[in-house]
């Protein structure tokens, strides 16, 4: 299996495309501030899951997707405050909402996949 194969790591990709491509339209002050801090925190999660991917154990591996997770609840966050502070339409905090909760989702699920191997697996 690959990486690309994974539909977590997907869409997290996809979502990070769209994170940045909405923060480009932000003015100077809000991409200097929210901006970048939401543009880290979101792209954290695809490269996490990638650098997990990479490991040699399931137990490695599931701790980068744990550290995914706690980017993914800072992505949600940062999106929250760009709503608050009438950064971004409620359209578009709608669907990124949607979109991140949908990412959790899948996420706690491939946690817990890569809980039961690595409780199935003789090397831990």
């Amino acid at each position: 299996m690959e990486l690309e194969d994974l539909e977590v790591y997907s869409l997290s990709m996809d979502l990070a495309d769209k994170v940045y491509f909405l923060i480009e339209e932000f003015k100077f002050f809000q991409q200097d501030t929210i901006g970048k801090q939401w543009i880290r925190a979101i792209d954290s999660v695809s490269l996490n899951l990638s650098e997990g991917f990479g490991r040699f154990t399931y137990r490695d591996s599931r701790n980068f997707s744990i550290m995914a997770r706690g980017s993914l609840y800072e992505s949600k966050s940062c999106l929250q405050k760009t709503f608050r502070r009438n950064i971004v339409a409620k359209e578009i905090f709608d669907v990124l909402l949607q979109e991140h909760n949908n990412l959790g989702i899948k996420l706690n699920n491939y946690i817990t996949a890569q809980t039961k191997l690595m409780q199935n697996d003789k090397r831990k």
